[in-house]
């Protein structure tokens, strides 16, 4: 029977982990396995038992469909944070460039530069978001 789980694992390979994942891939394992057991008790070989039980599963991109849904969904909200972070992030950290620029140096206004440097970080966590959107 350790056919039918290899197989299953293959067809699921490309899906991260996770506890659905597995509860997945054991009721699909355990499923077939009742197939190849009735297979076999109406006379079928084994091998062909398995075989056709392999067969006769079919397609499971809907469950696949279903499975990258809910996964995207989490990276899309951990992308949100992540941006949401680099924004706040962005903002206090300019605000100090500016405060140190105008109170030790307000002849001199050098602010802009690392400013437009440091907007590069919530830009690119902001592409990152538009595309898991």
């Amino acid at each position: 029977m350790s056919v039918i789980r290899r197989h299953v694992e293959r067809l699921f390979r490309e899906i991260e982990d996770s506890q659905e994942k597995k509860e997945i891939l054991e009721e699909i394992t355990l499923n077939l396995q009742e197939k190849v057991s009735d297979l076999m008790n109406e006379g079928k070989s084994e091998e062909d038992a398995v075989n056709k039980a392999i067969v006769d599963f079919g397609d499971i991109e809907d469950i696949k469909k279903e499975l990258y849904k809910k996964q995207s969904g989490k990276e899309q909200k951990l992308a949100l944070i992540r941006l949401g972070y680099s924004v706040w992030g962005s903002v206090l950290i300019i605000a100090l460039i500016v405060f140190i620029n105008l109170y030790f140096s307000p002849g001199v206004i050098w602010y802009p530069f690392p400013i437009f440097a440091l907007l590069w970080w919530p830009l690119t966590m902001l592409f990152g978001w538009l595309k898991r959107r």
